[in-house]
């Protein structure tokens, strides 16, 4: 009597964490199939903005079974990152199925099913969610938003490509994060007349490396040390370690830096924002508060004309659709566990890539992935070894009874 195939292990999401996935998978003789809602690997990635970089070094941001080439530098440019998502796909012979979306995954019999496109029904062993932590853009309801896009133009950063459509035009960047401040300083080195940075909670700023020591080495060193600790540390440190532009109208941050990374604020990476700030070029202003006609009314009362807005306000995981109804997310709509667990009730289901560790996101994916394959393939093997336990005692039964 044959075993019957199993079912394969369905990966949601073709971008790094999806990938790195499918590969370690591969590896342990696990068959897996990435669905990707997109045309290709590595959507994301595709539509980032010209100037972005990778702020974690290519040495500690390889994926599973290949090395970035070393030719891509240090620090990996947006289109290198995506021709490397795509020769990984290929070096690893990846099954991958494009033009694919699941609109709900639910838990029945044992098995995952999958309710994707085209009224498809897909069954799987287990199911790896990787649809990424920037998924969809998030655009606070400021009152007079609608009136605002009328008359001028406003786009989430998910759209900005480059600075050429601003040259000579005067823009406000809301959100000091670190696309937010990449968006500001490429603005003001390509041409913009005047830019502006809304700031409503002050960041941490950190130089991405210092004397050839890159930032996101500290980041793994303190990873595992106490909150307590590491922000002392830091608070001694931080005139070495973080900027100060408190003269420029970005106060120095409350509370401490790795308290903040707790709660899911990440420092700044300095990628040309401190010069452009210390410069002129940069403005920081008040966080937005509402929108009057064609007016951005600042949270100080006063009030500015920009000729565009670019919101650099964030993502949404959207995952409620997916996988509400499964309790599996917390309060913000996040998965209760990642990595290797997986949420109570809900055996087979796991997440890579909703975090944003200090660590390195890349970094903390390939970890992952590698977590994950191993626990599913000895959860495999466990049941390889109980159903044919369970073949031989049925054997043994069947022989008796004859016997």
């Amino acid at each position: 009597m044959t075993t019957p195939p199993r079912h394969p292990v369905y990966v949601i999401g073709g971008g790094p964490g999806g990938l790195a996935v499918a590969a370690a998978l591969r590896e342990q003789g696990v068959r897996a199939v990435v669905l990707e809602k997109a045309d290709a690997v590595g959507a994301s990635w595709r539509g980032h903005y010209d100037r972005l970089r990778l702020h974690t070094t290519r040495r500690l941001s390889a994926l599973p079974g290949l090395k970035i080439p070393r030719s891509f530098g240090r620090w990996v440019a947006r289109a290198d990152v995506v021709r490397y998502l795509e020769k990984y796909a290929e070096v690893h012979d990846l099954e991958i199925v494009t033009g694919v979306e699941v609109d709900r995954v639910e838990r029945q019999d044992g098995e995952w099913v999958l309710h994707a496109t085209g009224g498809r029904r897909l069954v799987g062993s287990a199911v790896v969610v990787a649809t990424g932590f920037n998924h969809t853009p998030r655009v606070p309801d400021w009152p007079g938003l609608g009136t605002y896009r009328r008359e001028r133009e406003l786009l989430h950063a998910s759209a900005y490509r480059n600075p050429a459509p601003y040259e000579g035009r005067d823009v406000l960047v809301v959100g000091v994060g670190n696309t937010g401040a990449e968006i500001a300083a490429d603005l003001a080195e390509g041409g913009a007349a005047r830019v502006r940075l809304a700031v409503r909670t002050a960041p941490y700023i950190v130089r991405r490396s210092t004397a050839g020591w890159p930032s996101q080495r500290n980041g793994i060193l303190v990873r595992r040390l106490p909150v307590g600790l590491v922000d002392r540390a830091t608070g001694l440190l931080g005139r070495f370690m973080t900027a100060d532009l408190s003269a420029y109208g970005i106060p120095r941050p409350e509370g401490g830096l790795y308290s903040r990374v707790r709660q899911g604020a990440i420092p700044v990476q300095d990628v040309g924002l401190v010069a452009a700030v210390r410069a002129g070029k940069v403005e920081p202003v008040a966080a937005v508060d509402s929108f009057d006609g064609a007016e951005v009314v600042l949270a100080d009362g006063s009030r500015i004309t920009p000729d565009a807005v670019i919101a650099a306000t964030g993502y949404e995981r959207a995952l409620e659709p997916l996988l509400g109804h499964l309790g599996v997310l917390d309060g913000r709509g996040r998965p209760v566990t990642t990595g290797a667990r997986c949420p109570e009730g809900a055996p087979g289901l796991y997440f890579t890539g909703f975090t944003n560790p200090i660590s390195g996101m890349f970094r903390e994916m390939a970890l992952d992935a590698e977590r994950i394959a191993r626990r599913i393939a000895r959860t495999r093997a466990r049941g390889a070894r109980t159903e044919r336990a369970g073949r031989k005692e049925r054997g043994a039964r069947a022989g008796r009874a004859t016997g």
